[in-house]
């Protein structure tokens, strides 16, 4: 006996579990990256997760096989003699099949599936003592019976679809249709169209993932010599095969004889036998859909942590008038520094000079009045919380946005194009925040550092040197008074021939303003510095907002690229 016969050529097992698992990864897919992947490939993955979950939710344990061929095949005639009774009608106008027909094994109810699958026209296959027919049948019209075969056919839903190929749309359409949510396939042709051209590329090349539960019949064998079977069921194995039907098996059957019935009839019980044709079904649709989604995502996404960002800190900063405020923050540090440092007779003239960060609302109180000060209009940018720094040109907003437009495209080096524009679009495009962004984070960065100690030190000289200049001129003024009043005058010491009073204003003023000069020389160092230092921070901050408006958005589009990535990977394995 033939391994056919055996009933060994059975459906590979799919498990609920398996089946539920691919099916969550395609929609976790979609959830993740429905708007960047292919839309028509979304909306078919969209009806297979509809399909197995609808399907999965019938009650019984049934599998449909569907006959479906072109006009002429003798689809109705094939279908007749595996159910063993004149079911199907049969005529010589033709198409004759307007609507599908099925016929239904076993006691198990099948009308909730059979309303899923929009057939009307339904036959209950029994025996003549009322049992589920299991195997063989009696001939269409009478003749003898053929021999039983191995296992049974409880739960097969038989169809007789209508023309793929017939004149009428409406019946195309149906037949289209069922086949998207049948079991098995079992395309019928017969010598003279089992080359169709729309059979092979609509259809079979199609389906051609479900190699596992696709079967083809060669009908009408009858009309052929044993040699020319051979050859046409030859030719057919091959176009199967470039259809990409890895396994194809074709059946020769002739209707009328009833040659070939038998073993059509063993491989279709294999296939129902453990009823897992359903979920091989399923399965495939999912893992058709999952692999036709996988083009839509690269193998990989970029490190942005490798992503050249220079440039786009760079332009952010002068965006932010970073340079402004560095240049504010080395003149508060210059003007600072004279007010502790310089000759002491000279310090008065500070209050000439304007605040250069208070000019900016970024003083030590952050630009904000006290409360029992009144507030006019100048005042509102302050109250909000903003600072008086000049608005961005429009030269260094071109630059920003040429920046960021360099940078998300280092990002999507390798992505797909609708990747690559999922990442231009979930960068900030102008609408503000990323403005009040860079000025809030100005605002919030500490301009100011500790005195330096030096400071101190040449702050208590100045005094002493002052201290000293003031004593010399005060025993002048005495000395001076002295002679008003034609008082004897004291002695006043001396260093050589110069008046000790004389070298003190000398010394205390000389050697003040030259402290001061070099304090002030110093202090331009001590500016430099404090810029580099002062730079460091602002630069952190504004780092801080391209994370928060660049890097942070690239980063969630190439998140769900990796994640849909996974799934579709995951529903495809």
């Amino acid at each position: 006996m033939s391994p056919i016969r055996m009933g060994s050529a059975t459906v590979k097992a799919v498990s609920a579990a398996e089946l539920g698992a691919r099916t969550t990864e395609l929609s976790l897919a979609l959830v993740s990256g429905a708007t960047e992947l292919e839309p028509a490939g979304v909306a078919i993955a969209r009806r297979v997760i509809d399909k197995a979950v609808e399907r999965s939710g019938i009650s019984g344990d049934h599998t449909v096989v569907a006959l479906a061929g072109a006009t002429g095949s003798g689809k109705s005639s094939l279908f007749n003699a595996l159910v063993g009774a004149d079911v199907a009608t049969i005529g010589a106008r033709r198409p004759t099949t307007s609507r599908p027909t099925a016929a239904v094994w076993g006691d198990d109810d099948a009308s909730e599936l059979l309303d899923w699958l929009g057939v009307q026209a339904r036959h209950v296959v029994e025996t003549p003592g009322g049992q589920p027919a299991a195997g063989g049948g009696a001939r269409p019209g009478g003749g003898r019976r053929q021999d039983a075969v191995v296992g049974s056919l409880d739960g097969l839903v038989l169809l007789d679809l209508p023309d793929f190929d017939s004149r009428v749309l409406e019946h195309r359409r149906e037949a289209e249709r069922v086949l998207e949510l049948v079991d098995v396939f079992v395309w019928v042709t017969d010598p003279q169209k089992y080359a169709d051209a729309r059979l092979h590329d609509e259809f079979v090349s199609l389906l051609s993932q479900h190699d596992a539960v696709t079967l083809a019949v060669l009908n009408q064998a009858d009309r052929l010599s044993a040699d020319g079977i051979e050859t046409i069921t030859g030719d057919l194995t091959k176009l199967l095969v470039n259809d990409g039907v890895a396994a194809a098996q074709v059946f020769a059957t002739s209707a009328s004889t009833g040659d070939g019935i038998l073993e059509l009839r063993q491989r279709i019980t294999n296939a129902v036998a453990g009823h897992a044709a359903s979920r091989q079904r399923l399965r495939a649709d999912v893992v058709g859909a999952a692999t036709k989604l996988r083009p839509g995502v690269a193998d990989s996404e970029p490190d942005l942590g490798q992503v050249p960002r220079a440039e786009l800190d760079s332009s952010l900063g002068r965006a932010a008038g970073v340079p402004i405020v560095l240049d504010a923050v080395a003149r508060d540090y210059r003007r600072e520094a004279f007010a502790h440092t310089g000759w002491l007779f000279a310090r008065w003239t500070k209050g000439f000079a304007a605040d250069p960060l208070r000019r900016l609302r970024l003083d030590r109180t952050g630009g904000r009045p006290p409360i029992h000060v009144d507030i006019d209009g100048a005042d509102v940018r302050a109250v909000l919380g903003r600072s008086s720094i000049p608005a961005p040109s429009a030269s260094t907003v071109s630059a920003v946005e040429l920046a960021t437009r360099s940078f998300v495209r280092d990002a999507s080096q390798g992505l797909p194009v609708r990747w690559a524009h999922a990442l231009e679009d979930a960068v900030d495009r102008g609408d503000g925040a990323l403005g009040d962004s860079l000025d809030r984070a100005v605002i919030g960065t500490s301009l100011r550092g500790r005195r330096p100690a030096w400071w101190f030190v040449v702050n208590v000289l100045q005094w002493v040197l002052g201290l000293v200049a003031v004593a010399g001129l005060v025993w002048y003024a005495v000395l001076w008074a002295f002679a008003l009043l034609q008082l004897p005058r004291p002695g006043t010491p001396a260093l050589g021939i110069l008046p000790l009073p004389l070298v003190m204003v000398v010394v205390g003023v000389l050697l003040g303003i030259g402290l001061g000069v070099l304090s002030r020389w110093w202090a331009r160092v001590g500016a430099r510095h404090r810029r580099s230092v002062i730079g460091e921070r602002l630069a952190e901050s504004v780092a801080a907002v391209a994370d928060e408006h660049v890097l942070a958005p690239v980063d969630e589009v190439l998140a769900r690229h990796r994640e849909t990535r996974g799934h579709l990977e995951a529903a495809a394995r």
